[in-house]
Formats: structure tokens, C-alpha cells, sequence
């Protein structure tokens, strides 16, 4: 039997998967120093925190995660023209002590069983609306075109420092990568633009995680974005995480698999509400592995990590992906080598 990690490369790789990969059973996040002791970790319900890029979050009890506070005085932009005297991104030299605090988590990991994904959020275009509130983002990309490449440069050349630390002092085989692009209906601009403004950028982040020993990048939008796989393959994202029930999915497994794999499926509002039950997420569980299939496809939440909004909705999902594989295998989840479930959010 295949291990959780085995598994998934199988799925991914268009092979011999031997069952469901189960949501994120073969993928742990983990952190680096700039999350542990230069960005406040936020929890729910906690007071309101200023991170080191003087963006102002809120983490209210009832959400599934931290999103920007933006009333006037709170947004960091105030003039896009000159950004530049209001955007100054965290310093990123740390320790050999510090790095060691994040080196152990990693060490802690059995990297036969799942890969260790370095966790990096947000992205380059959360980024841009959280310094400039997301309605001033998105004009701003119409307007002043020059200042957002400028922008996102300066954001690019911060990520790829970061990814230099992480590279030479984790030594993470995957990497997981938020950044949403769309609603649940639409793209937050039309493709081209798009292609314009992020490609190039994250051809340089993606590309550098690659040639220094990351084997897979996955990179979270949980949105309607199947307009911009082509662009996410060019980018070199292995993984798509978070593709939500309105992408057709399998149009896409069929289309691009082999180029790039699909994880998400499952949105948070079919399983994850007042009231949800063990049977909703038997049934949405079964219909999804119906319909899309095990290779290419991974079956998953499509909130951007392991866990959901409401207490125990994951816990069952993944129950019931594994008695789908029971059922549909003859695998019992007590013979599956894998690490222990982590919940993250």
C-alpha cells in the first residue's frame, strides 16, 4: 500500500494511485521565521493586529480567516503615485537561532509520509489590494499601470528574498502559495490583464522554488479561475488548490491534466454551515469522487488549508473520503501510513 505521499505523487503524476488522496493528508504547512517572529499570528477571535507591513487585520470569530481593516485612516496606500513613500516591506534577516526554531518543525515531519510545504501568504495580488484596499487595487490596475508594476516588482524581488531563506535553510520539497484571483463566478480581471501583470512575476518565485529543490508548488485560490490554468501552468504551479464547484473541473482534468492536478472540489457552503451534518458530507464526498475521478484530482475543502470554519466539518469530510476508499478500494484508513490529521484554520 502506498503511503499518503506516494499516493498523491501517483495522482499527480497520472499513475498507479492505489486510492482518494484525502484532502491535505500528504501535504503539512509549516512555517518560517517571518511568520514566527516578524508577522503576528493571528487566531479567531483575537484583538486586531498591524503586520509588518502596516496592514491592520481583523480575525473575527465567524470567518474563516484574517482579511485587511479598511477604513480610510487604516489604508496603507494613500496615493498610488507615490506608493513608494508609504509601502516598506519587513526586514527579512534572521538569526540562526531563529531559523533553527522553524528548521525543528520541519525536522519533525516524516518527509516519507507527507511533503513539507513552506507556507507563504499572502500573494502578490492580495498583496497589492491589502496596502491599497481591493476596490482601489483594481482601479488602480486600470489607471496607473506603471505604478502597479512597479509595485508588484518591489513585492516580487521581497518574495524572492524570502524564498532564498526559506530554500537554503528549510529545504522544503513542496510549497504552498495563497493567493486568490476571483469570486466564486468570475476572475477579479479578464485574462489578459492578468497574463500582463502576474505571469512574469511568478514565473521568478515559482521558477527559483524549483531549481533549488521544491518539487511541488501549490498554489491556493479558492475562485472561479479555470480562464487562467494556462497561465498558472506557465507560472509552474504543480497543484491548483481551491478550485471551487464552479470551475468545470472535470473539463479541466481532462483538458490539462498531466500539466497540472486539480485539489478542491468541495466548497466550504456544500459542507461547512449551521447545522451541517455527517450525511452532507457523506454525500458530498461520494458525488465529488464519482464525478471527478483519481487521477489529476484531489478531493479537498477548498478553504486554503486543513480545517473549516465550523468545528468537526473536516474531521467528518475526511472520514468520509476514507470510507469512500474503503468502499471503492478495500482500503481501511487504520492500514493508510500517514501522519496524524493537522488542522490548521
Amino acid at each position: 500500500m502506498l503511503t499518503a505521499k506516494q499516493n498523491m505523487q501517483e495522482t499527480i503524476r497520472g499513475g498507479n494511485p492505489d486510492r482518494f488522496v484525502n484532502q491535505y493528508e500528504a501535504l503539512r504547512l509549516l512555517f518560517h521565521p517571518y511568520l514566527l517572529f516578524s508577522s503576528p499570528l493571528q487566531a479567531k477571535g483575537d484583538p486586531d493586529v498591524i503586520n509588518g507591513w502596516g496592514v491592520t487585520n481583523s480575525f473575527p470569530a465567524n470567518v474563516p480567516g484574517a482579511f485587511p481593516v479598511h477604513t480610510p485612516e487604516k489604508i496603507v496606500v494613500k496615493d498610488i503615485q507615490n506608493w513608494r513613500d508609504y509601502v516598506k516591506s519587513p526586514p527579512l534577516k534572521f538569526t540562526d537561532e531563529q531559523w533553527g526554531v522553524a528548521k525543528a518543525m520541519y525536522d519533525e515531519i516524516d518527509g516519507t509520509q507527507a511533503y513539507k510545504g513552506a507556507f507563504v501568504a499572502p500573494g502578490l495580488f492580495e498583496q497589492t489590494h491589502h496596502l491599497c484596499e481591493i476596490s482601489n487595487a483594481l482601479e488602480y490596475y486600470l489607471t496607473d499601470p506603471d505604478e502597479m508594476k512597479d509595485l508588484l516588482k518591489y513585492l516580487t524581488d521581497w518574495e524572492l528574498e524570502l524564498a532564498e531563506g526559506i530554500c537554503k535553510h528549510l529545504k522544503p520539497d513542496a510549497m504552498f502559495h495563497h493567493d486568490d484571483w476571483g469570486s466564486e463566478k468570475s476572475t477579479f480581471m479578464s485574462p489578459n490583464m492578468f497574463a500582463d501583470y502576474f505571469v512574469e512575476p511568478y514565473k521568478q518565485i515559482y521558477g527559483y522554488y524549483h531549481d533549488h529543490g521544491v518539487e511541488l508548488v501549490i498554489h491556493h485560490a479558492d475562485s472561479w479561475a479555470e480562464t487562467l490554468v494556462p497561465y498558472m501552468i506557465e507560472m509552474g504551479i504543480d497543484i491548483w488548490q481551491g478550485c471551487m464547484e464552479s470551475n468545470d473541473i472535470e473539463g479541466l482534468i481532462k483538458k490539462y491534466g498531466g500539466q497540472i492536478s486539480f485539489m478542491g472540489g468541495i466548497d466550504n457552503k456544500s459542507v461547512d454551515f449551521t447545522g451541517w451534518t455527517q450525511e452532507d458530507c457523506r454525500r458530498v464526498a461520494r458525488n465529488t469522487c464519482d464525478k471527478y475521478g483519481n487521477k489529476y484530482f484531489i478531493p479537498c475543502i477548498t478553504q486554503g488549508g486543513p480545517g473549516s470554519l465550523y468545528d468537526g466539518t473536516y474531521t467528518a469530510l475526511t472520514e468520509e473520503i476514507d470510507n469512500y476508499n474503503m468502499e471503492k478500494f478495500g482500503i481501511k484508513k487504520e492500514e493508510i501510513e500517514r501522519l496524524p490529521i493537522q488542522i490548521m484554520f
